[in-house]
């Protein structure tokens, strides 16, 4: 690895998040909370600092004019320590209102990587504060790396080894000959996507602080709430438009651009893998609103919006709630359970394991099985029209592998640590997943992760890092050849 490089990579990107931390000083003073802004001064300068001592401290940043040759092994090294560097620096904020450094890291790393668990426990907190938590979630949603290289000519070729190693899947779903036109488009339709969102919040009534903030955490799945109820108790209307864009925040934007450039909606159902999660979303639309309706009373017109609103916010990995499903019966958790498991699309805003990846699972399983009866024949394991390597799909066994031992392994400390197995079990994997609310009434909906232990928090927070990151990055930082410093 060159040290160079991830060094030049790391300090460009983190003087232009600098600049991020500013944004917030608009929102304080529309609302003339003269208070809030020296918090985000503060962190902006110190991140600047941070970025000029890089350069100056590694010999030869300043001597690099390019990083077009930037290897695979260097651009996963540089974007997990962005990553891990933007929570820290994100969280130098919350200092200032009066958070501990675990919280403040804890609701930082939240917000960036759109998870939405919260250790909130009263919600007194300038609107500025509230604006910044979704903010952060709106630019985890698309990620911040993917920005930058929509908008900096210096990743205008490098950028495809840092694009990849930010949102790693089962393939390289590269739509235009550039990456930078790739990264650009995608942005085009997340910002379009929001913007509509907003629209239609304050067109259905909503305040105009919380149609923003509610379209920021729903369109990047994200799910923080300017409230201390989330949703509950807002129009039917709203929760529809919320689901929508928690639903659409699941699907493969890539996918997305397709539909929007060709004006043609019929596309998505041509590719398997948003067929299966619309089918996987539908069925436990249906079970859940049964479940409801038959076990706990809802009328009809609650349980379809309930259920509906529900399932698409687990599987986006959003977070967001319309009812608090801590006090539901079993079977009605067990169906939300298996929805938290599904997960979203690959190239979404989306955590979890993937569709895409469970698609590969079960096609392997099938292929396995079929060689048992014909073992002479030769099997190709297809997405659609496509061949899917071998590589690709040794890549996804690996991946699953590690994640169920990353959720097993976390779960079993926390559980022990908190003496609570529902908290463990629930806790890591809405962390991993991304998914921000775990079951029961502790860390459930409408609940907070504040009382949990200080090392409990801290492993929680590098599994959401793990999650939205995909785990890639973070296996390739335990191997030791990478750590083999270069000129």
């Amino acid at each position: 690895m060159r040290l160079t490089y991830l060094a030049y990579t790391f300090s460009l990107a983190m003087m232009y998040f600098s600049i991020v931390l500013l944004i917030p000083v608009i929102i304080a003073l529309i609302y003339h909370e003269y208070n809030s802004i020296s918090p985000f001064l503060i962190s902006a300068f110190s991140l600047i600092v941070v970025s000029f001592v890089m350069r100056k401290i590694v010999k030869g940043v300043s001597k690099i004019e390019s990083i077009n040759d930037i290897k695979k092994s260097e651009g996963l090294c540089a974007v997990t320590f962005c990553w891990i560097f933007a929570g820290i620096f994100a969280s130098i904020p919350y200092l200032f209102f009066g958070f501990t450094p675990v919280n403040a890291f804890f609701e930082a790393t939240s917000g960036i990587t759109t998870t939405g668990a919260t250790i909130l426990t009263n919600f007194d907190y300038p609107h500025t504060l509230f604006f910044w938590r979704s903010f952060t979630q709106w630019l985890g949603g698309m990620g911040i790396i993917v920005l930058f290289i929509a908008i900096l000519p210096q990743f205008a070729i490098a950028g495809r080894q840092l694009f990849f190693a930010e949102a790693p899947g089962p393939t390289e779903d590269k739509f235009t000959p550039r990456i930078k036109n790739t990264a650009s488009s995608l942005w085009k339709v997340y910002f379009g996507m929001t913007i509509l969102a907003i629209l239609l919040l304050i067109g259905n009534g909503m305040d105009a602080f919380d149609a923003v903030c509610s379209s920021f955490s729903a369109v990047s799945g994200g799910g923080f709430s300017p409230n201390s109820e989330s949703l509950v108790g807002h129009s039917n209307s709203i929760l529809w438009i919320i689901c929508f864009f928690m639903f659409f925040a699941g699907a493969s934007y890539n996918l997305q651009y397709r539909v929007w450039s060709k004006f043609n909606p019929f596309l998505l159902f041509k590719n398997e893998e948003f067929k299966v999660y619309f089918g996987i979303f539908a069925v436990l639309g249906i079970l859940l609103a049964g479940s409801l309706f038959i076990h706990l009373n809802y009328d009809f017109e609650s349980s379809t919006v309930h259920s509906f609103f529900q399932i698409a916010s687990v599987m986006s990995t959003s977070g967001f709630c319309s009812v608090d499903f801590a006090g539901w019966d079993y079977m009605s958790k067990a169906i939300l359970f298996t929805a938290m498991l599904a997960g979203s699309c690959a190239s979404s805003a989306g955590g979890g394991i993937k569709i895409m990846r469970w698609l590969l699972i079960f096609k392997i399983m099938k292929t396995e099985m079929a060689k048992i009866l014909h073992p002479r024949a030769v099997f190709n394991i297809k997405i659609g029209k496509y061949s899917v390597s071998k590589e690709v799909l040794y890549q996804t066994l690996m991946f699953v592998f590690f994640y169920i031992a990353i959720v097993i392994s976390s779960a079993l400390v926390v559980s022990v640590l908190e003496e609570n197995t529902l908290v463990g079990i629930t806790g890591t994997i809405s962390a991993v997943g991304n998914i921000g609310p775990g079951l029961g009434h502790i860390i459930g909906p409408l609940g907070s992760y504040d009382g949990l232990k200080t090392l409990s928090k801290i492993i929680l927070s590098m599994d959401m890092y793990i999650g939205r990151l995909e785990l890639i990055p973070f296996l390739v930082l335990f191997q030791k050849d990478l750590w083999r410093i270069k000129k």
